[in-house]
């Protein structure tokens, strides 16, 4: 969902932005009619940095909530070194004494409980939420903490493993929900804010810019058209929004 990050915005500027000159000129060269090199100085492009994301965060933190799951862990493989696995993935060739202790311990791991969470955000008023694929692909429930310290039990609607999303929702009505602005056209260098609402301790918060824009080859999804950026994201957070 390598961490994964979805981004949306909220159609308002995240903050203010102020200018910060910067001293100093960048020379331009070029070659004139005879030959020789002329430079000409050019001032540097001005610098833009945020003055606080504070108000921004604090407008769309009570649409992130927090996710926890549970379920079976998926079944896991017995690789020998040299060997070829045989059925359920135990070593072929094995004494029988060998062979019942890798079936014992297979059986004991196929049946160890997962426990998970994430974050998620909600896109509608009436409980419908977006969260990462894989904080979610597991779950047999997946339980919901918003932020004013209500809990629900949630039902999957549909997820993408190609793009890492999914859709899940809530019986709930008049929740606050932000909206993917269709209409956003971020540029490489954009200041951007991860919120996120980890183990429902409540929001975090991170900044950072967007790093590049069409990103391929990421993973082992087909999808080629990521967005990059490095606001750094705390453990938890997957699943939650990131806001220019």
């Amino acid at each position: 969902m390598s961490t994964r990050k979805i981004f949306t915005t909220y159609g308002v500027a995240a903050a203010a932005l102020c200018a910060a000159a910067t001293a100093g000129y960048a020379v331009h060269a070029g070659v004139g009619p005879d030959g020789a090199v002329n430079a000409r100085p050019i001032p540097n492009a001005t610098v833009a940095a945020p003055a606080s994301f504070a108000d921004i965060v604090q407008r769309v933190a009570p649409a992130v909530v927090s996710i926890e799951v549970e379920g079976k862990a998926g079944p896991h493989r017995v690789d020998a070194e040299g060997g070829d696995e045989g059925e359920g993935g135990v070593p072929q060739g094995l004494p029988p004494e060998l062979r019942r202790f890798f079936e014992q311990r297979q059986g004991q791991q196929q049946s160890q409980p997962m426990h998970g969470a994430g974050s998620g955000f909600f896109i509608t008023s009436d409980g419908y939420l977006v969260t990462n694929n894989h904080v979610v692909e597991n779950a047999d429930k997946i339980t919901v903490h918003t932020t004013d310290d209500r809990t629900f039990t949630a039902r999957l609607i549909g997820r993408d493993p190609a793009t890492d999303i999914a859709v899940v929702k809530i019986e709930a009505h008049d929740l606050p929900f932000v909206s993917f602005e269709d209409r956003a056209k971020p540029r490489v260098g954009d200041w951007v804010v991860a919120v996120g609402n980890p183990f429902n301790l409540g929001g975090s918060a991170t900044a950072g810019i967007v790093s590049a824009l069409g990103r391929k080859n990421l993973s082992e999804s087909s999808y080629v058209d990521y967005m990059q950026i490095d606001a750094p994201i705390n453990r938890g957070n997957s699943g939650g929004p990131t806001f220019d």
